[in-house]
């Protein structure tokens, strides 16, 4: 942060902790979706109520300011449109409108790029008063790896050897998504520099899960293979 001392950070995902799937007019997101499907989350478990964040995020912010949290960084869920703790705002972290699932094809659809700029623009133009911090895609190469590559969140899609999920390319599907994302990053940050930074004069990014990759042997061969592992997973 700039300008402020590092402190205690706290971060939490709308679909993992909100609950309340359907108060307040919110649709069914693909991660609603996903829970309901037996044997895909352990226990069958789902995310209905989950924490309950919903209905109790004041006693959560006092839990926060219990622990010294001085920052906290949360998504917004799309299927749904803290006094002395800094808002760093996520727009998207992994769950989609089940219709843009089922309709567009979700993240290997280019067609998400436009929807999820528009999304963007809602964020910036209702929040943007109040939040200075954006990110806009919480770890794209954790959404193409383990939605396209693996098939162990929604679309749940995949191809041997990596998995056998009913339809699917293993080999495809994660650079294809990986892409699409990328490029509607890159059309929401051009939107808020170019209609709402010079109001709102905050900052905007993304997340990436940082690998770190050291080669078994001295060798050019493995040398070059982790520098695609890198090229791969980090250099977003």
């Amino acid at each position: 942060m700039k300008n402020k001392s590092k402190g205690l950070n706290s971060q939490m995902t709308s679909s993992l902790v909100e609950g309340a799937y359907l108060e307040d007019g919110k649709g069914l997101s693909n991660w609603d979706f996903f829970t309901q499907i037996p044997g895909k989350i352990a226990d069958d478990d789902n995310g209905e109520v989950a924490d309950d964040h919903y209905n109790r995020y004041l006693e959560d912010i006092e839990l926060m300011h219990s622990l010294g949290t001085n920052a906290y960084r949360f998504s917004i869920s799309w299927a749904r449109i803290l006094p002395g703790i800094e808002p760093f705002v996520t727009i998207h972290h992994s769950d989609l409108p089940q219709v843009l699932e089922q309709r567009d094809g979700g993240w290997l659809s280019p067609l998400l790029r436009e929807e999820f700029a528009h999304f963007a623009s809602i964020c910036f133009e209702s929040f943007g008063d109040r939040v200075k911090y954006w990110v806009t895609i919480n770890e794209p190469n954790m959404v193409a790896d383990f939605a396209y590559l693996r098939g162990l969140y929604p679309p749940a899609r995949c191809s041997p050897p990596f998995g056998n999920c009913s339809t699917g390319n293993s080999d495809v599907e994660p650079l294809i998504g990986m892409h699409n994302m990328l490029i509607a990053h890159a059309m929401a940050v051009e939107i808020y520099r170019t209609f709402f930074w010079p109001k709102q004069n905050g900052f905007i990014g993304i997340v990436a899960h940082a690998f770190m990759y050291e080669p078994l042997r001295d060798e050019e061969r493995d040398r070059d293979a982790v520098d695609r592992a890198l090229a791969f997973n980090v250099a977003w």
